[in-house]
């Protein structure tokens, strides 16, 4: 188990979750992320972070283009000598981030500044080219696979996993009750607090709501077409958000002294896109499996959830009790910034692993768009 020359993530901040088109909807991707970038960089123990920041790392998916990264890290006020990398792995594009940022502390002493960043607000729309005569055609995403395949919106993919593992509108509209209850009881008690950097002034997430009960979201309908599961009640939300780690190679951990999480384990895979929800399964089997653990030696459990069913579906085929899933509230109560969604798991593994002693060994998983699933196996150390 002991891995002493792997990476350390020794500091992990976020900015409030906010809904598209409301609180931080004035506020571009690479601004969203800079107050955190430059707020995670501050944590960095040996003071002067520019001068250990090596490389930043940002997942983005509907951002203006070009290198958000690199934009990001010059609004954060980081030295103009620092590189940026912006990687697009759709929704598991955060933490694909972080496992790129674990790779590159590994293979070269110094910290980089890894995670993701969406404003779902403020992405441009797309249009394609126009055929002589006819006008140009917006159109809201990329696709996701060839249709030749099957390229699925997310929402009617998390209703027909829902229908093959036989998962009921009762047990979605239960489990993300318990999700927003969850987070609720967590902002009561300041658990989100030290985790948050105010921007424009917004100091909290603004998702989560207070007596979200099974019998209330009972009364919505299904969002994705007749005969589906899936309601706004018991899925994630459009959201803006930015999500940022400080990653240290092992001999800079201990130079700095200072607790972290270790990161164990990574892992990334693939399976029918048709079946998009259903991909962090193999991915958190994988990063499992090369930390040398299992389910059972798990403290907290951080999955993306996205849906619902999917999340239930996940857990089924994973032979894991819900419960233990998102155990201060997930996404369905905090919202899905794409991008960031899996930069924020690893933030709220801090939280509860390294500022509040919740256990050792903790695992964030989350699917994406396409088939595709990253996850990764960290511990806390004090």
């Amino acid at each position: 188990m002991a891995q002493p020359r792997a990476p350390v993530i020794v500091a992990a901040l976020r900015s409030p979750i906010g809904t598209a088109g409301r609180a931080l909807s004035t506020v571009s991707a690479s601004e969203l992320a800079a107050p955190v970038l430059a707020a995670v960089a501050g944590r960095v123990p040996d003071g002067s972070a520019g001068a250990e920041v090596r490389e930043v790392v940002l997942g983005n998916c509907m951002g203006p283009g070009g290198d958000v990264a690199r934009v990001a890290t010059l609004h954060a006020g980081l030295p103009d000598t620092v590189p940026a990398l912006t990687v697009d792995r759709q929704c598991a594009s955060g933490l694909a981030a972080i496992a790129i940022g674990a790779s590159l502390v590994s293979a070269e002493s110094g910290v980089v500044l890894a995670g993701g960043v969406e404003s779902v607000s403020t992405a441009p729309w797309r249009y394609r080219p126009p055929t002589p005569g006819a006008e140009p055609v917006r159109y809201e995403r990329a696709p996701f696979a060839p249709a030749s395949i099957g390229d699925p919106d997310m929402g009617p993919a998390a209703d027909d996993l829902a229908r093959q593992f036989r998962i009921s509108r009762a047990e979605q509209d239960r489990y993300a009750a318990r999700s927003h209850a969850r987070a609720i009881a967590t902002v009561h008690a300041g658990g989100f607090d030290a985790e948050i950097v105010p921007v424009v002034g917004v100091v909290r997430d603004e998702r989560p709501r207070a007596g979200l009960t099974e019998q209330r979201l009972a009364r919505l309908r299904p969002a994705f077409g007749p005969g589906g599961t899936s309601t706004a009640g018991n899925s994630c939300g459009i959201n803006d958000g930015a999500a940022i780690v400080a990653l240290a190679d092992a001999a800079t951990h201990h130079r700095l002294d200072t607790p972290g999480l270790r990161v164990l384990a990574t892992a990334t895979a693939a399976l029918d896109p048709n079946r998009p929800g259903l991909s962090l399964v193999p991915a958190a089997r994988q990063a499992l499996e090369r930390a040398g653990l299992t389910l059972d030696d798990i403290d907290v459990i951080e999955f993306n959830e996205a849906f619902a069913g999917q999340v239930l579906a996940c857990c089924q085929a994973l032979g894991l009790d819900p419960e233990r899933v998102c155990p201060q509230g997930g996404a369905l109560a905090l919202g899905h910034p794409w991008g960031a969604s899996g930069a924020v798991l690893v933030v709220r593994l801090f939280s509860q692993l390294v500022e509040q002693r919740a256990g050792r060994f903790g695992l964030a998983a989350i699917a994406a768009g396409g088939g595709q699933g990253v996850a990764m196996v960290v511990e806390a150390l004090a």
